[in-house]
């Protein structure tokens, strides 16, 4: 039952190969774990699909489809697990993200852009120039090690909550399958 429901999900391995955009992996893509629905593959190329669509903000489905070749994990789920962070979410993770790396970096929150005022003198721009620097460089500490946290903890979430939920639907099916009457 498990199987069904994911390959129900999950593209075909043969258009996916021949899809114009993947041909420069070649005869990488034709290594039969990355298209089997297994519990092992389908939850650790989700977990990897996750973990790099939370730490790398860019190209990460094609970084998540080379790292579930050399991994040997489901590669579609790879690919889907990417998915995470898209244009709805991408905005409320981050600062989440940021909010976990200032809490465990220690370092304090920048100044509110509302007290950041612009002069048109040169002093003026120097300190507006200083100040939005030090923003940036005071966003990129914690932004990095809260993604990496928050990253690593929902990868591992989601390979568990994936082994867990096969698990269950299999046990649901044997049980179904054992109350059945035999002809």
């Amino acid at each position: 039952m498990a199987r069904k429901f994911f390959r129900r999900l999950l593209p075909d391995a043969r258009r996916v190969r021949e899809h114009r955009l993947l041909a420069w992996m070649g005869p990488h893509l034709h290594h039969p774990r990355l298209w089997h629905i297994s519990r092992e593959g389908i939850a650790l190329g989700a977990a990897l699909g996750v973990l790099l669509g939370l730490i790398v903000p860019v190209a990460q489905m094609p970084l998540a489809a080379a790292l579930a070749i050399v991994l040997r994990a489901n590669l579609p789920m790879a690919v889907a697990g990417t998915l995470i962070t898209n244009p709805f979410t991408f905005a409320p993770i981050y600062y989440f993200a940021w909010r976990i790396g200032l809490l465990l970096t220690g370092t304090p929150e920048p100044v509110p852009v509302s007290d950041v005022h612009f002069h048109a003198d040169p002093a003026g721009l120097a300190g507006w120039l200083d100040v939005w620097s030090d923003r940036v460089l005071r966003l990129g500490k914690p932004l990095f090690v809260g993604s990496l946290v928050l990253g690593a903890t929902l990868s591992v979430l989601t390979y568990f909550s994936i082994d867990l939920l096969w698990r269950v639907m299999t046990l649901r099916e044997w049980r179904r399958r054992r109350r059945r009457p035999e002809s």
